[in-house]
């Protein structure tokens, strides 16, 4: 299906009008594809759970291949650790920095915490908590290290105090990359590794850098998108071929942008708040959060929360491993 934007622009159109599965999430985020086991991970950020569901048989009642892991702490993002099982440790973001988790146990232990940001060698472990703060979206680096974002924690008052960081955890050094962001979103990067994506959620702008293969440093910040309209940007996945499927949250859909920029597509969804998409070969499954009953109409609060999945025909980029230090 094809439509029209307020531009006179014809748009690629996908109408999604049933869940996938719907967990009822309180705030539904961070999918991932664990290659390992044909699974997806999900978090719930609001009630501190890692969800996982097996994607190997299409069973009538999906909820029963779910497994899920309860913590005492937001989690936030997960990513595989390279050459560890994801069976056994993930990564996570959590409260205070990133973690591996214990999938079997359920207990984690931090090997990076935003307290020690930018502080030398010899003072690593004086730096302290920020009890308002918690980590929101982040992804792994060609160079395997953690593109982390911190943000105002849930029920308090919402601030611009937060900041993106990157964790190098091989070299054990947490270094501060943007300060002050109120809700840091998403990192990318396009299919050559040498653009990198940042969505900055209440500035409704993807912000666009020239990132170094060879070293990793970023330069050049510039605007890639601003989004035009009530919702705000929140995760986003790339494609194959350098496309960004970025979810809007507020606005029921997902936006399909060209490299060059350029709005060419969107997924239409039965409930307002999404939050991101993750690629499992062709298809995008999107999480997003829930709704209170008199926010949306009674099927948008109803499928608040809730996974979502479509065909649009195109993979996504594989994604890079963590890398812990020896």
């Amino acid at each position: 299906m094809s439509t029209t934007d307020a531009k006179g622009e014809q748009l690629q159109v996908w109408n999604v009008t049933e869940p996938y599965l719907n967990l009822h999430c309180g705030l539904g985020e961070g999918p991932y594809y664990e290659t390992a086991t044909h699974s997806l991970r999900f978090v719930d950020i609001r009630e501190r759970r890692v969800h996982t569901v097996d994607l190997t048989a299409d069973h009538t009642s999906r909820s029963t291949l779910v497994t899920t892991v309860q913590l005492d702490t937001p989690v936030t993002v997960t990513a595989d650790i390279e050459g560890v099982n994801p069976r056994d440790r993930i990564a996570i973001g959590a409260k205070y920095g990133v973690a591996v988790l214990d999938r079997r146990s359920g207990e984690y232990e931090y090997v990076a915490r935003f307290g020690d940001a930018d502080v030398t060698a010899g003072e690593q472990g004086k730096g302290k908590d920020n009890e308002r703060l918690r980590s929101n979206d982040g992804n792994i680096d060609p160079h395997g290290r953690f593109w982390l974002g911190t943000m105002t924690d849930i029920g308090l008052d919402l601030q611009p105090e937060g900041s993106l960081f990157l964790i190098d955890a091989a070299a054990g050094t947490t270094r501060t990359i943007r300060h002050p962001v109120t809700i840091p979103n998403s990192v990318g990067w396009s299919p050559d590794n040498r653009t990198l994506y940042f969505t900055d959620s209440t500035a409704r702008t993807i912000h666009a850098y020239d990132y170094d293969v060879t070293s990793g440093a970023v330069s050049n910040e510039r605007p890639f998108y601003v989004h035009d309209g009530p919702g705000e940007p929140d995760g986003f996945r790339v494609d194959v071929e350098g496309n960004l499927w970025q979810a809007v949250y507020g606005e029921s859909r997902v936006l399909k942008i060209t490299a060059q920029g350029k709005l060419v597509g969107e997924i239409r969804l039965p409930t307002r708040c999404i939050t991101c998409p993750q690629f499992v070969g062709t298809e995008l499954f999107i999480t997003s959060a829930g709704m209170e009953p008199g926010e949306g109409t009674d099927e948008e609060v109803e499928l608040s929360g809730a996974l979502f999945r479509v065909d649009v025909s195109v993979k996504g980029l594989d994604p890079f491993l963590f890398k812990l230090g020896s």
